[in-house]
Order: C-alpha cells, then sequence, then structure tokens
C-alpha cells in the first residue's frame, strides 16, 4: 500500500495575529514601554532624520519612535494595530505639544501608497508580525527610492530574546512560527529585504534599570502583554517553574550588586537604504 507523508499544517496567520493583538492590549505596555525612550532617539539620529522629512512609525506602540521623530520637527504618522497602545502614543504627543497623525493600520497592509514616506521607523514593533516577509515587502513599498527604513530588533540571544525562549517552554509558539529574533540577525534581514535594499546594522545594548528584581517581576507580570498573557496560559504549578526560570534569567543578566537591577539587553540597529 501506497502510504503518502501528511502535508504540513498551514499556519493560521489570521488566528495568530488575533492572539497577538489580545496580547499587546492586556495589562498596559505604557509603563513598560516609555523606559524604552532613549532607541527610539538613537533610531532617528542612526537614520539621519530631517525636519522635511515625512516619516511613517509601524507598530508604534505607545510612540518612542514617533515622539523622536516629532521633537526632530519631521511630519509623522504613528501606526499600529492595537488602538489603545496609540491611545498612549496620544496622551504623550498632547503632553509635550507635539504634531503627529495617527492612524490604526497593520503592518502587513500598510494603508499608504507606495514611495510615500521618506523614513520608515520600527521599535521592537515589526519583528513581531507573524508574517515576516509580508512585512518586510511592506516596509519596503512605502518607503521611497533612496528613503530609509530605520529598525529596532532584540537579538536571538539578548537579555529579551532569552525571555521569550524561557516563556516559549511553557506556552509553545505556534507550530511552524518563525521567532520575532530573528529580525535581530543580520543575515535574516538581509533575506528579508533582498537585492531592494542596502542593510547596515550595528549592535546596541538598552539597559533595563529596575528597582530590584522583584520590582522588574511584577511590572512584566501586571504591563507587558505577552508575559500577562503566559502566566494567565498556564496552571499554578507551571507558574511558579516560569517564574523561578524569570529569576534566574534576571541573576544571569542583571551587573548591579547594590540590590536594584541593571540588565544590559542587546539588539540591532538596523539602517535599510531603498534601492
Amino acid at each position: 500500500m501506497n502510504i503518502r507523508a501528511a502535508a504540513p499544517a498551514m499556519i493560521d496567520l489570521a488566528t495568530i495575529k488575533s492572539r497577538q493583538q489580545v496580547a499587546w492590549g492586556s495589562g498596559d505596555y505604557a509603563v513598560i514601554g516609555t523606559t524604552l525612550q532613549i532607541v527610539g532617539e538613537m533610531l532617528c539620529e542612526a537614520v539621519d532624520l530631517r525636519s522635511n522629512q515625512r516619516v511613517l512609525d509601524v507598530a508604534a506602540g505607545n510612540g518612542n519612535a514617533t515622539l523622536a521623530a516629532a521633537r526632530r520637527f519631521a511630519e509623522v504618522v504613528s501606526t499600529d494595530y492595537v488602538g489603545a497602545l496609540l491611545d498612549r502614543a496620544r496622551e504623550r504627543v498632547q503632553a509635550d505639544r507635539l504634531s503627529v497623525t495617527f492612524q490604526e493600520a497593520d503592518a502587513e497592509a500598510l494603508p499608504f501608497t507606495d514611495a510615500s514616506f521618506d523614513v520608515v521607523l520600527s521599535t521592537f514593533g515589526v519583528m513581531f508580525t507573524p508574517n515576516q516577509q509580508k512585512a518586510a515587502n511592506e516596509l519596503i513599498r512605502v518607503c521611497r527610492p533612496g528613503g530609509k527604513i530605520g529598525l529596532a530588533n532584540w537579538t536571538p540571544e539578548s537579555f529579551i530574546g532569552r525571555l521569550f525562549k524561557a516563556i516559549g517552554k511553557y506556552v509553545p509558539p505556534a507550530p511552524g512560527m518563525k521567532s520575532p529574533a530573528l529580525w535581530g540577525s543580520t543575515a535574516h534581514v538581509v533575506m528579508l529585504f533582498g537585492d531592494k535594499a542596502i542593510v547596515a546594522a550595528h549592535s546596541r545594548q538598552f539597559v533595563f534599570r529596575y528597582k530590584s528584581p522583584s520590582h522588574w517581576v511584577k511590572v512584566f507580570r501586571s504591563f507587558y502583554g505577552p508575559v500577562v498573557k503566559a502566566f494567565e496560559a498556564i496552571d499554578p504549578e507551571a507558574r511558579n517553574a516560569l517564574e523561578t526560570d524569570i529569576y534566574a534569567l534576571l541573576e544571569e543578566f542583571n551587573v548591579a550588586r547594590d540590590g536594584t537591577l541593571v540588565v544590559p539587553s542587546e539588539y540591532l540597529e538596523v539602517v535599510i537604504v531603498k534601492k
């Protein structure tokens, strides 16, 4: 009898994206996101942003790159597929008396015409899209020839990359899903953008600074959507095990010796010039 191997199951990207929206909408990412502001500032410097440029922030979250670009007097459009995150960004823009246009948008289907932006930015945002190639194609499509795409992506072996691996032990990703941390590999980014662009990448460090390891755990368990949902999805015994693993990871990365938490986490700063 002729037995054929079963075909691999198709990845339900729509369902995965829906779950991601729920995860990122839970907690209050802005509590953590605001601590990352320096990354947006450095990214705007890396792309040499000018005040006469039209800028798109993709998967903007609570608006770190958005605010950095607006502070440099660029014309900024800030997008995310979670409206609650953009609400936090609006509050920050109003507080700083800046001018920004906000629009809910999916990074894999941006509602903008081809070549409509001089600069496209994303800090720890587009890397979480389920369909990585589709997202990369959209970034290139809306950027004008000669324009720049600036990205900040956690690397696979960074503290955050390792955190997601720890979570994956208890809440495995959907079969066939690619790790978001692949965006933190220069080779992978070059593969995504192919011959349509020139890619330059540099290793950077963001330093998490909290009162103590327990303070970090409390904040992330309360406000960081992926961590909130991971703990909700597992039973009490697994929760205790995951928390133990997270404390061990914090101990490994923490360079402070005064009871506080100082954890460097590597990320890849990428500047892509569209041909």
